[in-house]
């Protein structure tokens, strides 16, 4: 195992505050915070960040996604991620992580600028939405204008696995002006020989394991979501999960 690999900072993406807390406990560096991780997460609710932030010691990032779908926001939606972002930096966030995309796939610079001011001292990932651009190479150069610190991507792939080969290159072609930070599909099995082949300083990962629900009365017809199936099943982070990457990435057995 390389020097480069053992200095990996881990992010785990979390719904809840049980699995922040479980996500420090197993070694993870630094939280996303989101709600509804099923929709690909959403702005996570003020009482959420705050009782997280009083939960965990190590870095909150909040996403700020006013729904879920697509990226490109009309002005009352751009409103509410402009209030979203002051209102996580008062209740003690560490970053926010955005991403905003123009109807013909480019990165919608001008308004990420925006939020990127409005966002600091604070630090700002540009998420995924960067998966969705039209020309990754092109989108880098853009996102880059706009300030943020890192980018979080799967390379424009369903994962990152897929994607290492043109994460490998947006590496290269940040030249460290900016975090190139790769997630989706890493696990421990995969996650060293990943950073090892792209060179990633940082990555970002859901090890989201699915529990049964508590509850002991159901009325299994009713749903209360799209998805039939998950009414009485929960996803959350363990510890152990999150200590075994940490272990894997450290080159431990």
């Amino acid at each position: 195992m390389t020097e480069k690999t053992l200095r990996v900072l881990v992010e785990i993406c979390v719904d809840s505050v049980a699995s922040a807390v479980a996500a420090e406990r197993g070694g993870a560096g630094r939280i996303e915070l989101c709600s509804s991780l099923v929709e690909g997460g959403v702005t996570p609710s003020a009482g959420l960040i705050e009782t997280t932030r009083a939960a965990v010691s190590i870095p909150i990032h909040v996403m700020i996604r006013p729904r879920s779908g697509d990226f490109l926001y009309d002005t009352h939606e751009f409103g509410i991620m402009q209030r979203d972002i002051a209102h996580a930096r008062q209740l003690g966030a560490n970053g926010v992580v955005f991403g905003l995309l123009e109807a013909d796939g480019k990165i919608d610079g001008h308004r990420a600028r925006q939020l990127v001011d409005l966002a600091r001292p604070l630090a700002v990932t540009f998420h995924r939405a960067f998966d969705m651009a039209a020309d990754l190479f092109s989108a880098l150069e853009d996102v880059c204008r706009t300030g943020v610190d890192r980018v979080l991507t799967s390379g424009g792939e369903a994962t990152a696995l897929a994607g290492v080969d043109t994460i490998a290159r947006l590496i290269q072609q940040a030249q460290e002006r900016i975090v190139i930070m790769p997630g989706s599909g890493l696990k421990p099995e995969n996650a060293p020989r990943f950073v090892e082949a792209t060179g990633a300083k940082e990555i970002h990962v859901g090890l989201r394991t699915a529990l049964p629900s508590p509850m002991q009365h159901r009325n299994p017809r009713i749903s209360m979501g799209s998805a039939d199936d998950r009414e009485y099943e929960r996803f959350v982070v363990r510890e152990e999960d999150v200590r075994r990457l940490s272990a894997a990435l450290a080159g431990k057995p």
